[in-house]
């Protein structure tokens, strides 16, 4: 298993030069399988570039899972290249286990006035399914789902080959449950034993005292649910817009200095734009 991430930044993109450490633009993930087989994670803005990627290697057929359609994961999509291509063909999965259908999720980005080509004006063509709760075969990848917490609902996903797991928790706060949301000991049994744990860290213990039930969790609760699944590697994600990189690098001390302290193995970074991990 091949995993991409063409996009790591919470809420909004963001640019400059105190962002060029771990980049700006928001959620995309890339997936691929032993065979090939592609999985996209989200239409964040980091959509863009893969796109253009894929055109040039020729890669027509895949897979687009949503967490859920709040903007920031959603906002790349009409700038995806491949979908004005007749040759491209995707099967999109739902989102959340909501009643919307999942081609609302993509739709709505190109409607009227926002944006001047209609959804149904484009070439791509396109399949719509549902997530099944008890998880799938996907492009050769076991996917199962989990329910997150956060408003409006969304989410998460562990992907399985060959013995080895990708559990990507974005976007769920760990400190206040939402409708429809777990606890946290169903997130540390989810993610039980992973190679690698990517999951939300948006906040410091002290900007989540005023932003408690806000749908996003600190770098501290997420490190605690780290060493308690004990997951081989966490990657800390949906880095807040008003990060820069030298913040995350003292982030990434403090959480190294705690995994040593508690005597464990476990690697953790900050993801990278554009970092790539093999499993």
């Amino acid at each position: 298993m091949k995993i991409k991430f063409w996009g790591a930044r919470g809420s909004i993109p963001v640019s400059g030069k105190k962002y060029l450490k771990y980049g700006g633009s928001t959620t995309c993930v890339e997936v691929r399988s032993r065979k090939n087989g592609l999985i996209i994670i989200d239409a964040g803005s980091g959509i863009r570039l893969l796109g253009k990627e894929l055109l040039k290697k020729a890669h027509h057929e895949f897979t687009m899972l949503f967490t859920h359609s709040h903007w920031d994961h959603v906002l790349g999509f009409p700038f995806f290249a491949p979908i004005y291509s007749n040759k491209t063909h995707i099967k999109i999965m739902g989102c959340s286990f909501s009643s919307d259908p999942v081609r609302e999720i993509i739709a709505k980005t190109m409607q009227p006035p926002g944006f001047p080509v209609k959804f149904e004006e484009i070439s791509a063509r396109f399949e719509f399914a549902t997530m099944c709760v008890a998880g799938c075969e996907i492009e050769g990848l076991h996917v199962l789902p989990i329910e997150l917490s956060h408003p409006n609902n969304a989410l998460g996903y562990k992907f399985t080959e060959g013995g080895r797991s990708f559990a990507f928790l974005t976007d769920n706060e760990l400190g206040f449950i939402h409708p429809g949301g777990k606890e946290f000991g169903d997130y540390a049994a989810f993610a039980r034993g992973s190679d690698l744990l990517v999951h939300d860290a948006d906040y410091t213990p002290a900007e989540y005292e005023r932003r408690r039930t806000w749908g996003h969790s600190t770098w501290e609760q997420t490190l605690d649910l780290a060493l308690k699944a004990e997951v081989r590697a966490l990657g800390l994600f949906h880095h807040n817009q008003d990060r820069y990189d030298s913040e995350l690098d003292r982030i990434l001390a403090e959480c190294s200095r705690r995994i040593r302290r508690a005597g464990s193995r476990l690697k953790c970074f900050a993801v990278r734009e554009g970092q790539e991990i093999k499993l």
